[in-house]
């Protein structure tokens, strides 16, 4: 993977991956389905309110909390298709507009798995912006290409239509077009919904073989003991960042109070809190000790 991306802006190697500085992103009443009673008195209502933080290259980062909290608008900004209210987004010491190195995994949810596209159709996706617009694939892209299901041990699905794989399998090959596009800030927006354990530790398996490459990598995930056990660093999120550091100093029942209110629920005398998420309209609660 290449230190620099080859097209797009160029790096500011002595700045954060990612840099946010006082963001909000405010919408009108009415407006993102948001109700007129959820609206402030100017009649806004803030999906992210002075969010402020800083990702260094090669971190890998946990963004949890309660549905509606702004985890899929905090990615979105990043992408640059949603823009801040208030504030700036830097990518490497630049705002997200022009970035090739941006790899995004939205929700399975988003995606439409009856578009007939093959496998490595899709990771090619990832080529378009070092190739360039209307230009053809070369041969050394398809080398690109056909590495990159192989890192993610997907190389023998190329010919499979997209649509025709399981959902771990979904997410490897979208992992690997981020790969593909030689991303050095990955984005996934709750990639592990649905899978079962084996198709979960795939994906961290890839994450793991990531890090010697510096990748910056961001999920999005309800799960907290997951959080706590696989990542570097957490952001409890909610409309605003309540805290930021890892996992011992986040997972706090003061914090998760803050971030869940009535949904946490804390032993009395214990030491650890018990956090039942049933808000956000999961198969199952969401449960994590500490």
């Amino acid at each position: 993977m290449n230190a620099l991306a080859g097209r797009g802006v160029a790096h500011d190697p002595r700045t954060p991956s990612l840099q946010m500085a006082d963001v909000s992103v405010a919408y009108a009443a009415g407006a993102q389905n948001v109700s007129v009673s959820a609206a402030g008195g100017n009649g806004r209502v803030y999906a992210l309110q002075h969010v402020n933080f800083a990702v260094r290259r090669g971190e890998r980062i946990a963004v949890v909390g309660p549905n509606g909290a702004g985890k899929s608008t905090l990615f979105k900004l990043i992408v640059g298709t949603v823009k801040p209210s208030e504030g700036q987004v830097h990518i490497f010491g630049h705002g997200p507009d022009g970035h090739i190195c941006i790899g995004y995994v939205p929700q399975r949810n988003e995606i439409d798995w009856s578009f007939p596209v093959t496998v490595e159709d899709v990771v090619m996706m990832g080529r378009v912006g070092q190739i360039g617009l209307f230009r053809w694939p070369r041969r050394a892209d398809w080398e690109v290409v056909r590495h990159s299901l192989a890192r993610v041990e997907a190389g023998h699905l190329a010919k499979k239509q997209i649509g025709e794989l399981s959902g771990g399998q979904q997410q490897r090959v979208f992992i690997a077009r981020a790969l593909a596009q030689e991303a050095e800030l990955l984005l996934l927006d709750e990639p592990l919904n649905g899978l079962d354990l084996p198709s979960q530790q795939a994906i961290f398996d890839i994450l793991d073989g990531l890090r010697p490459d510096g990748v910056t990598v961001l999920v999005a995930t309800h799960d907290l003991q997951l959080a706590a056990d696989r990542f570097d660093k957490i952001m409890l999120l909610n409309r605003r960042i309540v805290a930021f550091a890892g996992p011992t100093a986040v997972l706090t029942p003061d914090n998760l109070l803050q971030a869940y209110g009535g949904h946490v629920h804390v032993l009395p005398g214990a030491e650890q809190g018990i956090l039942v998420d049933d808000c956000c309209g999961h198969d199952e609660p969401v449960i994590g000790e500490w």
